[in-house]
Order: structure tokens, then C-alpha cells, then sequence
């Protein structure tokens, strides 16, 4: 109600819908029904019932084609008199899992929960939260970000893990997504991020699309958390509080394993919390960190849905100044290149599905092949140096993946989608179409 007061006010200035909707970030079309009073605020439209007529029909057309267009699949119900929009037609798709999963492409929902009460988690909240620039890095160094991400919709309610990014790039965030993830112990069919995310386009307001590519390799749909609630900016306030009390002066792998400390422990009090019985008062208990427990039960990893055995593959580039002694950092490990560029500015690539980095020129030029030495064990690697040359450029390709043999091949409808299509034709009344005229 208050965004629709706010969009007639706007209206009545003089405000055009296009520039309403994306003030209060909504689609020009739901902005311009409501002005027109064609729907009533605070009452959601329902077209659940038209959809779940041609469910049948839609988990027919996906089990023969997994790869079917979702635009096709809608001409074909639209001429079986289905009267939905796309958009309204899509989401549907998306809510009842209608499309089955592939597992050479990673296309569709993730297999299902075998978590023992058989309860899914619906979804992952992810949350940005500047920190600051930590003490220990260098002058000028980039500032220290933590990518939450929380369980909710089941059991599992309110366990959360947290991951520290030093560079707010779509590919750092990225990473961070999948160390978020791997750290719950799977993904849950929707990730939602709050309105601070660096994913976030400034000109629209929405989520990047190249977001919601990440989220159909994980088999997951991502959406934009509009809403935001006093317990939420005081859980961000008090992880603030945190990190400049315990680990604002600590180093990169130290930081980060006191922030998985902190998650178990928050695990450990909730559980705690919930074995005391009704009507005897809790024992009281040493001090900890300024951090909310969560506030409901918290379960195993058990009811999340399994990851892709290999992280989504983007590539992350860092700009890093060899050392006096040919040594480059990266993620706390030195790795070496000649002696002869000290000083030089250089680049370090790495794709994320990959167990080894490259060091090249700002051209592009590769100058050094290593293999990724564990995050912050201070080793330096110098075996397996590869000089590959300084002449011309030779920038990386953008990532190739390999497209799925099923894909782009048309099927026919089958015996079972024929029938169907005729059943729904006898429901709603439907012509059947005229054979097209022979030349």
C-alpha cells in the first residue's frame, strides 16, 4: 500500500511510468495497472488455479524435450487456451519444478531433498555487508566485505555461513556464492540477495543477467530481496561490531576461520537453546561475540539439494607488483616469475573450475603457469614455471562451455502430449488447427 501511495504521488508530479517503476524498482506494467485501477492493492492476483489445468500437459512436453524452449511451450498452451502471460507462465514453471534436471548441462531444478523428515529448505538469503579495510592489508588495499548466506523455509531455519570477499567484481562474488554453498552443504531451489549486493544493476535496480545464469548452473532461482526488517540490520550490525572487536586485526586465513567459528558456534547455541525443557529456565552461560543466535531449529545439511562437482566457471583477474625477489602475492602464497620484472605490474588469472593460475602482462601476454597452492599457507611455489612469451597478446578466451547433445533438437509431440493436448481442446473449447494447405 505505501508503494502504491508512493507511485500516485509521483504520478500526480508528473512522473512518467517508466521512471516509477524504476524509482520503486517494480515492472512498468504492474505500475501502470494499478494506476489505471485495474487491480486492487493489497490483493494479489491469483492464476494458480489456470495454470495447474495445463500442468499435465506441461510435465508431458518437458519429460519427452527437457530442452524445449520456454517460449514454444507457451505458443503451444496459448493455442490450448491458455489465457496467462508469459512472465505469470514462466514463474509457474519455475514453482512446480516442471522442467526435469540434466545432468550434462546442469539444466532444470536440482534432485530433491533426502533429508530424513523429507522437509526441503526453500531458500538461501544471501546478504552483503561492508566491513571495512582490514589492518593488515597493504595501503590502498581493497575493503573487506562478508557474503552471508542463511537457510530458511524449513527445519533448517536461520543456519547461516559466511565468507570474506576482498573484491566486490562479479567474479569474487561469484566465488563467494560457491564457498557459501559449500559451506551449508548444498543449495536450495531460490537464492535470494538483499538490495546491497555489487550483483545489483544501478540503472534497473534488478539483479545482473548474468546472475541468473549462475543460478540456472546450480539449479537455483535468484530473486532480489525488497523488504528489509529490524532484526535483519540488527544481525549486520552486531557481525560489524564483530569483526571490529575480534578480527579486524587478523590476517586473510585467520579472519575467515574465526568467521567459521562463529558460524558453528551460533549452530552450537540454538541447539542448546532448543534441548532446554518447557518451563525450567536455561542455565546461564559464558559470554560470547555480540551476535544474534538464530531463532529457530536448526537442522543438518541433510534436506539442501547437491551442488555441481565444480564450481561455475568465471574468471577472476587480480592486478598484484612482482616482488624484489620475483615472487607475486596471491591468497596468501608467493608465486615466482623472473627476477627481472621486480616492480613490473602483473596480472593473475584464475578460473574457478580450474586447479592452477596463470601471471601474465595487463596485455594479456601469459608469462607463468602455477598450481593453486591452498588459501593462506604462506608457501611459496616455484615448481612447474612455464614461460609461455612476452611478444604479442595473448588474452584469455572468454569461458567455453561445451553445449549439451540434446539441446537444439526438436521433438514431436509424443502419444501422451497428443492426447492431453486433446483433452485440454475438449475443455476449453479449443478448434482444433487447420492442416496447413499444400503448395
Amino acid at each position: 500500500m505505501a508503494e502504491y501511495l508512493d507511485a500516485c504521488r509521483l504520478r500526480a508530479q508528473g512522473w512518467s511510468i517508466t521512471a516509477i517503476a524504476g524509482h520503486l524498482g517494480r515492472d512498468r506494467k504492474t505500475v501502470r495497472s494499478y494506476l489505471a485501477g485495474e487491480r486492487v492493492p493489497g490483493v494479489r492476483a491469483s492464476t494458480e488455479d489456470a495454470f495447474l489445468v495445463f500442468l499435465p500437459y506441461c510435465r508431458r512436453r518437458l519429460e519427452d524435450d527437457p530442452h524445449l524452449q520456454a517460449s514454444v511451450l507457451f505458443d503451444e498452451v496459448v493455442e490450448l487456451g491458455y489465457g496467462g502471460g508469459y512472465s505469470t507462465f514462466t514463474r509457474a514453471l519455475r514453482r512446480h519444478r516442471v522442467r526435469p534436471s540434466c545432468g550434462l548441462c546442469h539444466l532444470g531444478p536440482p534432485p530433491g531433498p533426502t533429508g530424513p523428515r523429507g522437509r526441503a529448505v526453500e531458500e538461501i538469503r544471501f546478504r552483503w555487508i561492508p566491513l571495512g579495510r582490514s589492518r593488515s592489508a597493504p595501503p590502498g588495499g581493497d575493503h573487506v566485505h562478508l557474503l552471508t548466506g542463511t537457510l530458511a523455509g524449513s527445519s533448517d531455519a536461520g543456519r547461516w555461513r559466511g565468507v570474506l570477499v576482498d573484491t566486490a567484481d562479479f567474479p569474487h562474488v561469484v566465488e563467494g556464492v560457491d564457498e557459501v554453498l559449500r559451506r551449508l552443504g548444498g543449495t536450495a531451489p531460490r537464492w535470494c540477495f538483499d538490495r546491497a549486493t555489487p550483483l545489483r544493476c544501478p540503472a534497473t535496480g534488478r539483479l545482473t543477467p548474468a546472475m541468473a545464469r549462475v543460478g540456472r548452473y546450480y539449479g537455483a532461482e535468484v530473486e532480489l530481496d525488497r523488504a528489509r526488517c529490524a532484526d535483519e540490520d540488527a544481525e549486520v550490525a552486531a557481525l560489524r561490531r564483530w569483526w571490529s572487536d575480534a578480527a579486524h586485526g587478523a590476517g586473510e586465513a585467520e579472519a575467515q576461520v574465526l568467521v567459521d567459528r562463529l558460524a558453528l558456534r551460533s549452530d552450537r547455541r540454538a541447539t542448546t537453546a532448543d534441548r532446554v525443557p518447557a518451563g525450567r529456565a536455561p542455565t546461564e552461560r559464558a559470554p560470547v561475540e555480540r551476535v544474534p543466535a538464530p531463532r529457530t531449529v536448526l537442522g543438518g545439511p541433510g534436506s539442501l539439494c547437491e551442488l555441481p562437482g565444480s564450481p561455475y566457471p568465471v574468471r577472476l583477474r587480480v592486478r598484484r607488483v612482482v616482488g624484489p625477489a620475483g615472487l607475486v602475492p596471491f591468497r596468501g602464497n608467493f608465486y615466482s616469475v623472473p627476477p627481472d620484472l621486480a616492480g613490473v605490474v602483473v596480472e593473475v588469472s584464475r578460473r574457478l573450475d580450474e586447479t592452477h593460475l596463470s601471471i601474465g602482462t595487463t596485455a594479456g601476454a601469459v608469462i607463468a603457469c602455477h598450481e593453486l597452492a591452498p588459501r593462506g599457507a604462506g608457501l611459496t611455489v616455484a615448481g612447474g614455471l612455464e614461460i609461455v612469451g612476452l611478444g604479442g597478446s595473448t588474452r584469455h578466451r572468454p569461458v567455453e562451455v561445451r553445449p549439451c547433445p540434446s539441446a537444439g533438437i526438436r521433438r514431436p509431440l509424443s502419444a501422451e502430449a497428443t492426447a492431453e493436448a486433446e483433452r485440454l481442446r475438449g475443455l476449453n473449447r479449443v478448434p482444433r488447427p487447420a492442416p496447413a494447405a499444400r503448395g
